[in-house]
């Protein structure tokens, strides 16, 4: 099993995962960052996490959190089935990220958020506390579908993109961060603190 197997098999399943624009814009910056610890919110099949690895310095760690046991189940599967290097490494907690999240206290340098949307500004909030100064926070599909930056009012997805907006509004107002809104896939947040 490799990276393509994985991601053909994530598309042919319609589970979610991270698109090839969006990850080549995050692996630019980690390119020139060299995270050490990263916290990914949202594990799906451990795609994102597996892509991220080769650009993870030398005994860095990827926490990724993800709630639904049997994709906890096919990303520690994916996992086992690439080849890590021995001095990185993948943990995954299972879990919801809204009771696990609080209870971290690590520091990490880059933090991806791609999970609930309904509970982005949350997700935000915790990924700031645990976020070290020189850190980066990412925020995959804020644009949903271009919903967030339309009049879209639909019931059925109304709590995420207002969840949505808000977590823009929250990055984009704070007189303490820097973000940027790339129009890369669906949307991706790139938040840093001033």
């Amino acid at each position: 099993m490799n990276l393509d197997e994985i991601k053909k098999n994530a598309i042919n399943n319609h589970i979610p995962i991270i698109m090839d624009e969006t990850l080549s814009v995050i692996e630019e910056i980690m390119i020139k960052r060299k995270p050490k610890k990263i916290l990914e919110i949202g594990t799906a099949v451990g795609y994102s996490a597996l892509c991220f690895l080769k650009f993870l310095e030398n005994d860095g760690v990827i926490d990724t959190i993800e709630r639904d046991h049997e994709r906890v189940l096919e990303a520690k599967n994916n996992i086992e089935n690439i080849n890590i290097s021995e001095n990185k490494t993948i943990n995954i907690l299972e879990g919801d990220a809204t009771e696990i999240l609080p209870k971290l206290d690590e520091k990490y340098d880059m933090v991806f958020i791609d999970a609930a949307k309904g509970k982005y500004p949350f997700f935000l909030k915790e990924a700031l506390r645990l976020l070290k100064k020189d850190g980066i926070i990412f925020a995959d599909n804020i644009l949903y579908k271009g919903y967030v930056m339309s009049d879209y009012n639909k019931h059925k997805q109304r709590t995420a993109v207002t969840h949505l907006r808000e977590y823009i509004k929250l990055v984009t107002e704070n007189p303490k961060l820097d973000t940027k809104i790339l129009e890369v896939g669906d949307g991706l947040a790139i938040t840093t603190i001033k």
